[in-house]
C-alpha cells in the first residue's frame, strides 16, 4: 500500500514534548511522528525533543523508542528509522523546579535556531500547564513563533479551565495555543464537513423537516484496570462526552460557514455549544443516564478491577457509562433530539454518528424503514448510507434496507493516517482549524456543569450493567419513551 504525499509545504520547527516518555508520547505521538517523517511530512532539520524526569541521555532516550516503538510501526526502511531517530534528543526537567538544570539544558539546545518554529506539546496532566508554561517564560524560551498543545482534559469543570485558560493565556496569545482533541483528526470527521458542504443533495434535508434524530456514540470494551484513581475523579461525561462527543455534535449540527476558514469553522461549532437546552436540577432525570459495569463470567465490575486503588464512595458514584438526550435550539434543529452515549466494557468498539432521517410521507410497500446515514470514526473509518432496496424475486415485493458504503481504507490507495499526524502536520503549520478555542472548551463545560451538579445531589448511584452488554436499562428506555431505538438494536 502506498504512503501519503507530503500534503502543502513542509514546516521546520523544534518540537518540545513534555511527557516525552509517557504512555500517550510512546504509544501515538512518537509512532505518528515516523509516519509523519516516512512520508515527507517533516523537513530535515525538524528535531523531537522529549522532556521527562528520566535522567536520560540522547542515546538512552534513542534506545528506548527503538524498543518500544519500532514494533507498532512499519519500518520497510532501516535507513528512514534511523532518520527519525537521530531526529530524538531527550532532556530531563523537573516542573515545579524553576531553577533545575534542565532548562538551562533546554535553553542550549534551542539556542542556535532562535529564528525556527517551537512548539511544545504537553502530554501531560492539566495541572502541569499553567507552571510548565510559566517556567518556560522564565527561562526566556517562548518567542514569537512558539505555539503550545494542550492535551484534554482542560480541567475538571468550568472554573479549573477558566484558571488553566488563564495561566496559559498569560503566557501565549491565543492564536499561539491549541487545545487538541484527536477525534478531530479522523479522516471521518473531516470528511463529514465535505459530505455537508461539497455535496448539493444533502444540505436540503440537513435540518428538522426531514431528520428524525441524531445518534453519536463512542463505545469501548476496555474497562479502566489499573486506572481507577484516575477515572474516580473523571468519569464519562468529563472524559468523553465534555471533549470528544460534543466536538462530534457541533461539526453534525453547525451552519455552513462563509468560507473554509480556520475561525470561521470554530464560530460555527460555537453557536452550536451556545444553543444546547441546558440541563439542570431534576430534568437530569428524564434526559440523562448514568452506568456503571458490573462483573460478568471472567470480567471484573469497575469496583473489582485488578491493579486498581481500593474503592472509594467516589468508586461507587462515578460512571463508567451515560447517554443524553441533547436538544439544541435554533430553527435548523427545533425538535430533534441528538443522543450521545458513551460506555467502557461494552460489547464492541465503536465510534460512530447515525443520521436517522424521517419515514417517507406515504409508504406504497409494506415493511419499510427510515433512511439513515452512518459516519464510522472507528474500527474502520468509512460512511454508510442505508436505503430500502426490493430482495430479487419473484411474487410479492419485500423490501430490506440495503447499505451504500464507502470505506476509506478500500477506495483510497494511500493509507489513511492516523488521527495524531493530521493534527501534528497541522500544527507544525501553525493551522489552528482542528484545534479548540477558549471560548469553544468553557462553551461546553457550562453546559456539562449543570448535569455533574444534578448528579452529585441526587441520592442514586448509577445504575449497574454487566460487563459486556451495551449499557443499563434506562439508556434504552431513554430513546424507547419516544419510539426510537438505539442503532445496533434495529439491525
Amino acid at each position: 500500500m502506498s504512503t501519503s504525499p507530503a500534503a502543502g509545504p513542509v514546516h521546520t520547527a523544534d518540537l518540545v514534548v513534555f511527557g516525552g516518555t509517557g504512555d500517550l508520547s510512546m504509544r501515538k505521538l512518537l509512532p505518528a511522528l515516523y509516519h509523519c517523517d516516512r512520508d515527507g511530512r517533516l523537513s530535515p532539520e525538524t528535531r523531537v525533543i522529549a522532556m521527562s524526569r528520566g535522567g536520560l541521555a540522547d542515546a538512552d532516550f534513542r534506545g528506548k523508542v527503538d524498543a518500544e516503538v519500532r514494533d507498532s510501526v512499519p519500518v520497510d526502511d532501516p535507513a528512514v528509522w534511523q532518520r527519525f531517530l537521530g531526529r530524538l534528543h531527550h532532556v530531563s526537567v523537573d516542573v515545579g523546579a524553576p531553577g533545575h538544570p534542565g532548562w538551562r539544558h533546554l535553553a542550549e539546545l534551542l539556542a542556535p535556531h532562535e529564528d525556527r518554529d517551537r512548539v511544545f506539546y504537553l502530554a501531560s496532566p492539566p495541572r502541569t500547564f499553567g507552571p510548565f508554561c510559566r517556567e518556560l517564560a522564565e527561562a526566556g524560551l517562548v518567542t514569537p513563533r512558539s505555539r503550545v498543545v494542550l492535551e484534554k482534559p482542560l480541567g475538571h469543570d468550568l472554573p479549573s479551565a477558566q484558571r488553566i485558560n488563564d495561566e496559559v493565556g498569560a503566557i501565549f496569545d491565543e492564536r499561539q495555543i491549541f487545545r487538541i482533541d484527536h477525534y478531530l483528526g479522523k479522516e471521518t470527521v473531516q470528511n463529514l464537513l465535505v459530505l455537508r458542504f461539497a455535496n448539493a443533495f444533502l444540505e436540503p434535508i440537513w435540518n428538522s423537516l426531514w431528520i428524525d434524530h441524531v445518534q453519536i456514540t463512542a463505545a469501548e470494551t476496555v474497562g479502566t484496570p489499573g486506572r481507577r484513581g484516575y477515572y474516580d475523579h473523571a468519569g464519562a461525561l468529563r472524559d468523553m462526552v465534555q471533549n470528544h462527543l460534543l466536538q462530534l455534535l457541533t461539526l453534525t449540527a453547525m451552519e455552513p460557514p462563509a468560507q473554509n476558514d480556520r475561525e470561521a469553522i470554530r464560530d460555527e461549532k460555537v453557536k452550536v455549544l451556545q444553543a444546547l437546552r441546558p440541563i439542570t436540577g431534576t430534568e437530569a432525570d428524564r434526559f440523562t443516564v448514568r452506568g456503571q459495569y458490573v462483573g460478568a463470567g471472567d470480567v471484573p465490575g469497575y469496583l473489582d478491577e485488578p491493579g486498581s486503588t481500593p474503592p472509594t464512595e467516589s468508586s461507587r458514584r462515578v460512571e463508567t457509562f451515560t447517554a443524553i438526550r441533547a436538544e439544541i435550539r435554533n430553527w435548523r434543529w427545533a425538535g430533534v433530539p441528538f443522543y450521545l452515549r458513551t460506555g467502557k466494557r461494552m460489547p464492541y468498539r465503536r465510534s460512530e454518528i447515525v443520521v436517522q432521517f424521517k419515514d417517507v410521507p406515504h409508504s406504497i410497500f409494506p415493511g419499510g424503514s427510515p433512511n439513515r446515514l452512518v459516519l464510522r470514526l472507528q474500527p474502520e473509518e468509512g460512511i454508510e448510507l442505508h436505503l430500502m432496496a426490493k430482495e430479487p424475486g419473484a411474487g410479492e415485493v419485500t423490501l430490506k434496507p440495503v447499505p451504500m458504503s464507502l470505506s476509506f481504507g478500500k477506495t483510497f490507495t494511500a493509507r489513511v493516517p492516523e488521527a495524531y499526524e493530521r493534527l501534528l502536520t497541522d500544527v507544525l503549520a501553525g493551522n489552528p482549524t482542528l484545534f479548540m478555542r477558549r471560548d469553544e472548551v468553557e462553551a461546553a463545560w457550562r453546559w456539562i456543569d449543570p448535569i455533574l451538579d444534578a448528579w452529585r445531589a441526587a441520592p442514586a448511584l448509577p445504575e449497574p450493567y454487566p460487563a459486556g452488554t451495551t449499557g443499563p436499562a434506562g439508556a434504552h428506555e431513554l430513546l424507547g419513551r419516544s419510539g426510537r431505538a438505539w442503532h445496533e438494536e434495529e439491525l
